[in-house]
């Protein structure tokens, strides 16, 4: 690994977790680091709700690459076992199917769910057998030469163990989800459980490139866990280390312009406080951690964009979401702690959401979050702590809390989950309520296009593909978050914050950076 530079002058656009990551990992090597968050609140759209003494999580709820969170929290010199109170979910989560037909259980366990498949599909338990070890094949590949790679240098993968995979991985790129699935299984409701994890992605199982089934690894095989307390406690636990490593937090101040000098190199940022004064940070390293799109266009003059408005016209946005905050009298057994919800046509689903003319599925394939099945100390005892999240088009006109069409498509999802699941009486036992939509995604986070995730992880957008995270036209000026790589989700972001610090530090390999020795070795 090549030597530290010396302490810089650092300002993190973005309090999200790839910009409190950033932050705490390039505090921890010596700069000076200031970070500013135009909300009051910190976590991005890892967001929390509170009311009613409910706690909400408002955006990820799906713990998973839990090694991924290992070796970061080690990184600043802890564990996750001391910062985080995980419980492993079993069931992972619960399917419900259009039509009536038997929800399916996604186990703890590969073994488990290997003979549900061959419960379903004569023979298909041999088939996910085969299935699972070439996802964990891609992982294990990806995970080693992809996604910690800075793709500054292709060196990297100039490797044995990506040389001799090169066909399996090109078939695997240019290949759907959906087809790959399909090679594999009849049974449409399998298939489905195989072809969700592009929506992870912002994607659509009929354009996510097949590689992707490696998400299959994690969830069937590794497993889904879950934080106690919510996963704002990651967002806690992560601005915690960063004070502790000497970050200055700024909340309420927003970023209007990143300023330059003569030779094009980052001079610092300008931001407005919460009483609308301007202020000045000088900078001699800006990473920007919030929405690329915002960033790119609006902090930059144009001919300082690598990222200009032309290719957002040519890019595909993830989709937006509205999502339904419910606080419910009574428990609600018939929903674990995870529960999707699939319609029979799924194609038409993806099609209404990615292709134009966009618009709402109807009925759509939602999902549920319930975790006071997990955690009693997210809603009042006797009561239930619900999410639901419903996939729509990236679309601010849909429009946002206290929207007339948010208002009407939460009614239908709630209307869905009661029918579905078996719980008539769910809109009746509703105590607490909130909406948000597309509108509030560009309102309070800068969302390019209303994107509840980023742009898709769809083959131009993926890998080496995706936005890289260094500015081609500004010195001292990177990236970190979904928007960049290695792309969605909180495992990518945490990865996103030690590929800042691999620019910094001149690190062109693809593999994780050195841990430290654990305190008190």
């Amino acid at each position: 690994m090549s030597a530290p530079r010396p302490p810089a002058q650092t300002v993190i656009i973005g309090g999200g977790i790839g910009g409190l990551a950033s932050a705490a990992l390039l505090a921890r090597a010596g700069h000076n680091v200031t970070l500013l968050e135009k909300n009051s609140e910190l976590g991005g759209r890892a967001g929390v709700y509170e009311e009613a003494g409910f706690r909400f999580d408002t955006g990820p709820s799906w713990y998973l690459m839990p090694e991924v969170f290992d070796h970061f929290f080690r990184l600043l010199g802890t564990s996750s076992e001391r910062e985080l109170d995980l419980v492993k979910l079993d069931p992972g989560y619960r399917v419900f199917f259009e039509g009536g037909l038997p929800a399916l259980d996604i186990a703890a366990t590969r073994a488990e769910n290997i003979a549900l498949f061959e419960s379903v599909e004569a023979g298909a338990g041999a088939r996910l057998e085969r299935y699972l070890a070439s996802a964990r094949d891609t992982y294990e590949v990806a995970k080693k030469r992809f996604l910690y790679g800075t793709f500054a240098s292709y060196r990297g993968l100039l490797r044995r163990d990506v040389l001799g995979r090169f066909p399996t991985l090109a078939r695997l790129l240019l290949t759907p989800l959906n087809t790959l699935t399909g090679k594999y299984f009849s049974d449409p409701r399998l298939r489905q459980v195989l072809g969700y994890p592009a929506v992870f992605l912002g994607s659509s199982p009929y354009t996510a490139p097949s590689m992707y089934h490696l998400m299959s690894h994690l969830d069937l095989e590794d497993g889904v866990y879950y934080p106690r307390g919510g996963f704002g406690e990651i967002i806690s636990a992560i601005e915690r280390l960063a004070r502790e490593a000497g970050v200055n937090i700024l909340t309420e101040a927003t970023a209007t312009a990143i300023l330059t000098d003569s030779a094009d190199h980052v001079a610092g940022v300008a931001y407005t406080d919460a009483g609308g004064r301007d202020h000045t940070l000088p900078a001699e390293y800006v990473v920007g951690a919030s929405d690329l799109h915002h960033l790119e266009t609006r902090l930059l003059p144009e001919r300082l964009r690598t990222y200009p408005q032309e290719y957002w016209d040519r890019a595909v946005a993830g989709p937006s979401a509205v999502l339904v905050s419910l606080g419910v009298s009574g428990e609600l057994p018939e929903l674990a702690h995870h529960s999707l919800f699939f319609t029979t046509d799924w194609r038409d689903n993806f099609s209404r959401i990615f292709r134009e003319p966009t618009s709402v599925p109807d009925p759509a394939s939602i999902y549920v979050c319930r975790p006071s099945a997990s955690d009693d100390t997210v809603a009042p005892a006797g009561q239930e702590n619900l999410f639901i999240l419903v996939p729509v088009p990236a679309d601010p006109g849909i429009g946002g809390r206290g929207s007339e069409r948010v208002r009407e498509i939460a009614d239908a999802a709630i209307s869905q989950v009661a029918d579905w699941a078996g719980i008539p009486d769910l809109a009746g036992r509703i105590t607490v309520r909130r909406e948000t939509g597309p509108a509030d995604f560009v309102d309070e986070l800068n969302s390019w296009s209303g994107t509840a995730l980023g742009p898709a992880h769809v083959l131009r957008q993926s890998a080496m593909f995706r936005a890289k995270n260094v500015s081609a036209r500004v010195g001292g000026l990177v990236y970190a978050g979904g928007s960049t790589i290695p792309g969605i989700g909180l495992p990518m972001c945490l990865i996103s914050a030690e590929l800042v610090l691999k620019r910094w530090l001149g690190e062109t390999g693809t593999e994780p950076l050195p841990e430290p020795p654990a305190r008190g070795a």
